[in-house]
Formats: structure tokens, sequence, C-alpha cells
């Protein structure tokens, strides 16, 4: 007899989900947990395979609206959470949130969602931003229990009234730092190899070429940190659909010539290992995962001061923040850092002790654990550990 806690993951968006899923699967205690992945064709069968008991791709899931398509995702997975009967139905992300919500709509079967950023907070229309809320509201009374991935997200729920906040439980993102150590360790890329000079003082970011990411931002401060740093590199690790705007800009401010864009990458961390400071000046962020890899990587961080990001960022404790589209306030930051080596190295440390303490995927899956089988009824009524930094 099987008598493990059997978790049904309903996940249609990839991206950063994918990973945060990766990592989170592979550290759940196999023997106390069946894991099964029902997901978009955006999802790989090969990187779960080790992970996860069973991988059902749903084709009907796409990200765009579509309500003939949609309506048979719900009912495909409908007709999984039948077959499989699982103990809790995880779903991840607006669109496998609204789906597997749906799909387990009168089943008996405990609903756990994580929004992984609310969809109604990102800067759009009004109009979509409005319906997104309606549907979260809506959805909010077939939810058993949120995970909310910063105090952040949970404190806009609160005062949008999605839900109600005692089901509301903050377990922050996390990373792998053992494997992203292991990989800096092991890469062989050089700055040569992406044609950067030998002695550049490198400042990078990652992240797509997206209005979110504030790519535009990031170009205008490096013009402006070049007139104090002669040494200074820029790269960009990603890419997106600003791309040609974005080496336009750089062309006419004059610093095309010190600007690398690598472009998509299945490693990031093989780049991110050459930089001499890591900057995130994002316009909105739900929690900016990326600055827990460049606090494992000991690198000194730049960031705006923005939605989530103070959650994982103390201003002159592990990182300085800045206001956000603000290219000379984000270019005096790392102009002070250059300048003030007691500085760098304080930020360093104490991002090395923070990404230790709280951001591991270690501590996120035992949380996870601990909550899932709190909420399955399964093992008695233990609390998980759930941590708050700089929480109001």
């Amino acid at each position: 007899m099987n008598n493990r806690i059997r978790l049904m993951h309903v996940v249609e968006c990839a991206g950063g989900v994918d990973r945060y899923l990766r990592m989170l699967t592979s550290r759940m205690d196999r023997e106390r947990f069946e894991q099964i992945l029902v997901c978009s064709d955006d999802f790989r069968r090969e990187e779960y395979e080790d992970y996860v008991d069973e991988f059902v791709q749903v084709h009907e899931m796409q990200n765009a609206l579509s309500p003939s398509k949609d309506g048979a995702a719900v009912k495909r997975v409908r007709v999984l959470i039948r077959q499989w009967k699982p103990d809790v139905v995880y779903c991840h992300s607006s669109k496998g949130g609204g789906i597997g919500r749906l799909a387990a709509l009168g089943l008996g079967v405990k609903v756990m969602y994580n929004p992984h950023g609310w969809a109604f907070s990102m800067k759009g229309s009004k109009v979509k931003s409005w319906i997104y809320l309606m549907i979260e509201r809506t959805l909010a009374y077939v939810t058993d229990q949120f995970v909310m991935i910063s105090n952040y997200e949970k404190m806009l729920a609160v005062q949008r009234h999605v839900g109600r906040a005692d089901r509301m439980k903050v377990i922050f993102n996390g990373v792998d730092t053992e494997n992203i150590r292991k990989i800096a360790a092991l890469s062989m890329i050089s700055k040569r190899d992406i044609g950067i000079p030998e002695d550049a003082y490198v400042i990078g970011m990652v992240g797509r070429i997206s209005p979110q990411k504030a790519p535009d931002v990031f170009i205008r401060m490096a013009a402006e940190v070049v007139k104090r740093i002669s040494k200074a590199w820029f790269v960009i690790v990603g890419d997106g659909e600003q791309r040609e705007e974005i080496l336009a800009l750089a062309e006419q401010l004059g610093i095309a010539d010190r600007l690398t864009i690598t472009g998509w990458t299945d490693n990031p961390i093989d780049y991110m290992k050459l930089f001499d400071q890591a900057v995130l000046l994002s316009r909105w962020e739900g929690f900016g995962l990326v600055l827990a890899e460049y606090m494992t990587l000991e690198k000194p961080i730049v960031a705006t001061a923005v939605d989530a990001i103070p959650d994982l960022i103390t201003d002159y404790e592990n990182g300085l923040l800045v206001e956000s589209n603000s290219p000379e306030k984000a270019a005096a930051a790392i102009c002070e850092i250059y300048e003030n080596k007691e500085l760098k190295f304080k930020l360093i440390n104490n991002g090395k002790m923070r990404v230790n303490a709280f951001f591991d995927i270690s501590r996120v899956a035992n949380e996870h654990e601990r909550l899932i089988v709190k909420i399955s009824g399964r093992g008695g009524n233990s609390e998980p550990s759930i941590f708050y930094l700089n929480a109001a």
C-alpha cells in the first residue's frame, strides 16, 4: 500500500516558475511524498524524470487567454484529478492557478495556490488588471491555502481583499546555493571568450530585455558610470523584445563598444561569475530570485526598492537600494561600491550569510513539506517555520 502523500502540481507558465519547480520537486522527500506534475508543453520531461513520479502534459494549456482551450484544459485536469485522487493539488502562477482550482471544484481535494507574483499587480492595462483581480477574488473561495513568495505579495493580497489572511503563508523563494557554487567553480567561460578585456570592471544584470527589467535604465546608468569608472564594461545576460531598441540606445549614448548581450542561455551562472557588481533595476518585481543567486556568488548588489525586493535586500546591509527609473542614482550607487572597498566587502559578506540563512532551496522544500502535511490532514497539526525579513 502506498502511504505517501500524493501531491499534484498544476502549472502552465514556464520560465522562472519552471526553475522554481525543478528545485522544489528535487528536494521534496520522495519516501514521504508522491509528486505528479501536470503542465503545459513548455515543460520538458527529461528535466523532471528524476524528481516526479508522473509527468503529464496538457496540450490545451497555453499562456494566452482562450475560452475554448482554457475550458478544455480545465476538463482534462479534472479527469486527471479524478484518476490520481491526490491529497493536495498545488497550483502555480495565474493561469495554472485558474485551471487547477476550477478543475478541483467539488472533488473534495485540498487546494494550494502560489501566484508567483500577482497578475493584477503587473504594470499594464487597468482593465486587464481589474479582470485578474476579480478572478483572484472569486477563486479564493475554493482555495484552502495560499503560498506567498514574499511579504509584499501577502500584503498586496490583503490590501486588495484577495482571500483571507489566515490562509496565506509566506514561504520565501530560494535557490540551490550548493549547485550554483559548483557550476561557477566548474565553468570555463572567461571574459576573453565573450570579448571583454581582462582588466574590465564588469557590471551586469540578468533578466529579460523587456520593460519590467528596465534595460533602458541600465544603459542610461552605464553612460553615467563610464564617466567615473574608465574600465567599466556592461553585460546583459538574457534577451527579449526590446533588444534592438536597447542596442540603438547604447549606440546613441556612446557605450555600445562597452556592452555585451549574451542572448538566451541555459546557464546564466557562467556569465554571472564574471560580474564585479550585479544589478537589478526592475520597475516591478514579484520576488527577484536572481538577487539570491547574486548573493550566493558573492556579488555586491544595486537594486531598486520596489515591491518584494526589500524582502531580500536591506539598504547598506547586503546591497544598495535605489528608486526605480533613476539611472543617475543607480550609477551613483555603483560608483560608491567601486570606490568604497570596506562597503563592498560588507555587502558581500552579509549577502552570503543572508542567502545561506533564508534563501536556500532546502529550507523552501522543508517548509512546503510541513505545510502540505498539515493541510492534507495526514501528519498532525505542526506549523511550518515562516521567516519574515524586513516585515513591517
